[in-house]
């Protein structure tokens, strides 16, 4: 089995609803993604994949859809606010954890077609969330 990481950056703000700590409240993150994609055998360049496929396949939906934006769930109140204001969040049916916002991007590179075998959002430096199926 042949593995490879890409790594790829974002900044992002969200709140948690129905949570009782500090991420009940708007804040931001510098997140790093680490991709990691697997095949049992290589192409014929030697290669799981093309690291330049792969930030053509993610970097797309990440630029337009979540960089120096707020994720928020769809019920949060922050919605129409923020949208009052000129501001389209980012929506999701669940709070967008570290967890939820790694199931996301998961899902992406898989609709993509890429061979992905887990995605790890490091929230902060020292802490991330993984999703794998």
């Amino acid at each position: 089995m042949y593995t490879v990481v890409k790594r790829l950056h974002f900044c992002y703000g969200h709140r948690l609803l129905d949570y009782d700590g500090k991420c009940a409240h708007p804040h931001g993150h510098n997140a790093s993604v680490e991709v990691v994609l697997s095949r049992d055998t290589l192409d014929g360049c030697g290669m799981v994949i093309d690291f330049g496929d792969i930030d053509r396949a993610l970097e797309e939906f990440i630029d337009v859809e979540l960089d120096h934006r707020m994720l928020l769930r769809h019920d949060d109140p922050l919605v129409e606010a923020l949208r009052g204001v000129g501001e389209e969040p980012y929506l999701m049916d669940s709070n967008p954890t570290a967890e939820n916002i790694a199931e996301l991007l998961f899902q992406q590179a898989k609709k993509k077609g890429l061979p992905v075998v887990a995605v790890r959002l490091w929230e902060t430096e020292q802490a991330y969330a993984e999703y794998r199926e």
